[in-house]
Formats: structure tokens, sequence, C-alpha cells
């Protein structure tokens, strides 16, 4: 793209920077006011006119000042978000460890703000704090040998699995609630809804047997056998030839 070419996605990071605080108002109190509406009530719920009203006497008008607009204000919020996640200064020299570690920091980043999940692919990756943190996963990666363009490849798929497991288990619950399956006695009684339908369809041994006495493991040990699962396949990536 020539300099003079006009950037085909605006992002907050390349837009002119904001004005002056106003009163008590700046884009810190914005982007803390919509995460934390968000958290609370749902995306649905964060409109500009619920930030300002939550922020005291502003206009909407007034926050569009400090974050351009809607896409600005994503930005903003999913690079603090992102700021949340313990960053070490640099590797251990235990590759897996450091994988591991940022995983888990980042799924507990991804319970606090379940929205986070949601909105990260909706604009590109480009707020300082995110970049720094993919910075960190190539530098672990590359530094065991992996090629940039390999360890590009292991980093998306531990996120996918960070944040796939995020939004599945931030959508599941929202389900829980809307019917009300946070309640014990519901959850067991829709389950045996399921049994039965599993029974009379007759195709079905296997899931009628599991629903019969639904047990496993917890959302956290299946995220942490899927991490697993993943890391011992990048070990076998790393210990062979180098890829291309």
């Amino acid at each position: 793209m020539r300099e003079s070419d006009p950037d085909p996605i605006q992002l907050i990071w390349t837009q002119a920077p904001p004005p002056p605080r106003q009163r008590a108002l700046g884009r810190e109190e914005i982007v803390a006011a919509a995460i934390a509406l968000a958290d609370e009530a749902g995306l649905d719920a964060m409109t500009m006119k619920a930030i300002a009203v939550r922020l005291g006497d502003y206009s909407p008008m007034a926050l569009y000042r400090y974050v351009h607009n809607k896409d600005g204000l994503v930005d903003l919020m999913l690079d603090a978000a992102t700021a949340e996640i313990p960053l070490p200064a640099r590797p251990s020299g235990d590759w897996r460890s450091d994988l591991y570690g940022l995983a888990m920091d980042s799924r507990r980043m991804t319970h606090r703000h379940p929205w986070y999940a949601q909105l990260v692919h909706t604009r590109p990756p480009a707020g300082p704090h995110m970049m720094r943190r993919l910075e960190f996963m190539l530098t672990v990666l590359t530094g065991e040998g992996a090629t940039v363009a390999a360890a590009m490849t292991y980093a998306v798929l531990v996120d996918r699995h960070i944040l796939g497991s995020g939004l599945q288990e931030a959508e599941e619950a929202r389900l829980d609630r809307r019917y009300g399956l946070d309640d014990g006695a519901k959850l067991v009684a829709a389950i045996g809804t399921l049994h039965g339908l599993a029974v009379a369809d007759g195709g079905v041994p296997h899931l009628a047997d599991w629903l019969a006495r639904p047990t496993g493991f917890t959302p956290d040990e299946q995220f942490a056998l899927g991490l697993d699962f993943l890391l011992d396949g990048i070990a076998g990536r790393l210990a062979g030839p180098p890829e291309e």
C-alpha cells in the first residue's frame, strides 16, 4: 500500500490523538465505563448513550470526540482488556510453560470479560498490548527454532483454542440464563427431555447412555486437556525438520 493510500480499515491507532480532557472526561474513563457496562449487561446494552449516562452529564457526541466512532471504542476496549494479561519481560527458556501460562491468563481475562471473544475478531489486532502479546508468543516459538511463519501458525492455533472456548462458554452461559438452566432442577429436567428424545430416536445409543448419566470433565478441565493436546502437537513439530 502506498503511503498516500487511505487506510482500508480505519483504526483508532492511526487517528488523531484525543482532545484535552474535559472536566473528568477522557479516553480512559470512556473505555473503563464501556468495559464495565459490557461486563455487567452485555454488548447489546453497551450503547454510546448508556455509556454517556454512566459517566454523568455528557452527551454521546461528547464521547465521540475521544473515540472517533464505535469501532474506535471497540479497538480501545480490546486493547485495554488484553493489557490485563500478565506478560513476562522475556521468555523463561521453557517454551511450553510460557505458552501454557499465557493461555491460562488469557482464559481468565475472557472469563472476566465474556464480550472479548465476541469482539476480538471483528477488528484487526492492531492495539499495542495485543501486538506485544503476540510478539511474546512469536519470540517464545522462534527461540525454539520455529520460523516466523510457523510460529505465527502455532500462536494462532493456541489463540483459537482460547477464544473459541471463551466464546462457546459465554454463549452457553447466555443460553442457561435465557432458559433458567442455571437452576439445578431445571437443568436436570432439560437433560431428561434430551435423554427421552435420544431414546426415542433409537439411533444414538452412546448419546442416550451419556444423557442417562451425564458426567465428564469440567469446562476448565476440558480447556486444559485441549491446550495440552495443542502443545503436544507443537512440541512434535518443533522436534521435527524445520518448516517453511
